[in-house]
């Protein structure tokens, strides 16, 4: 590979890049800028070959090559829960759940999961749009939410990372791009963490909580995305059979 000198800063530099992709510094750069809508498949690929992407950059990767033609702007509407998702919510009691949209608003929960995760706020509070809590900015801005994770970092950093995901697939949504101004301005650590420009889709893991009554619980999360819902989302956490984390969502029950 020719030699472009010494640098300041890791990774490829952008004569670099489009020479390990096989695509002239000129087509890149009008990728880059977005004055090229129209790149194949085989561009796309070897430039997430040469950037090492995984499978969750890649879409997202190709989301920015391929942006979704400008609509006109609509007054953002408030998202409606999904009635079927608000009676498996209510099906399951001693499963800590929470349903949210896609801008990570909280437009239900079932009465274990907002005692685990937001018993200061008001049980009714998502029923509302003017008081529904947002896990970003609870996540970002709420003392006790920060409290609540042991990996609040960790947690962070996944949360964010998500978000990006989420905003390439609606690079229309206004009042998505209104909650990341927001958090921008009010937060230095998501500030940061969104100049990073990671993407990651967050569907499992486990969540390492601190919580003021329980005390500690690692419980195992799932991101239930349902079909046809804009975007909608279960999210619950479970414990491992006769573990102390089990014994302890019991009495938080």
């Amino acid at each position: 590979m020719t030699s472009w000198g010494p640098r300041r800063v890791p990774g490829l530099r952008r004569e670099e890049l489009a020479q390990v992709a096989g695509i002239s510094v000129n087509y890149y750069t009008r990728l880059e800028q977005g004055q090229s809508a129209n790149a194949s498949d085989a561009i796309i690929e070897a430039l997430a070959r040469a950037l090492d992407l995984d499978d969750d950059e890649r879409v997202h990767l190709y989301e920015l090559a391929r942006p979704v033609p400008a609509r006109r702007t609509r007054t953002a509407r408030a998202e409606v829960a999904v009635p079927g998702a608000l009676a498996l919510l209510a099906s399951m009691p001693t499963v800590p759940a929470l349903l949210l949209g896609r801008r990570n608003d909280v437009l239900a929960w079932n009465r274990l999961g907002h005692a685990l995760v937001a018993g200061h706020l008001a049980f009714t509070d998502p029923q509302d749009p003017a008081t529904r809590p947002n896990q970003m900015r609870l996540l970002f801005l709420d003392r006790h939410m920060r409290e609540l994770h042991r990996d609040w970092a960790e947690e962070a950093a996944s949360a964010v990372a998500s978000l990006r995901y989420v905003a390439g697939q609606y690079p229309d949504d206004r009042a998505l791009a209104e909650l990341v101004g927001e958090l921008s301005m009010n937060s230095r650590d998501f500030a940061r963490l969104w100049a990073k420009h990671d993407v990651r889709l967050c569907s499992s893991g486990t969540k390492r909580l601190h919580h003021p009554q329980v005390g500690d619980l690692d419980l195992h999360y799932e991101v239930l995305h349902l079909p046809d819902s804009n975007g909608q989302r279960l999210l619950t956490h479970t414990a491992e059979a006769g573990s102390a984390a089990a014994d302890a969502l019991a009495l938080l029950g």
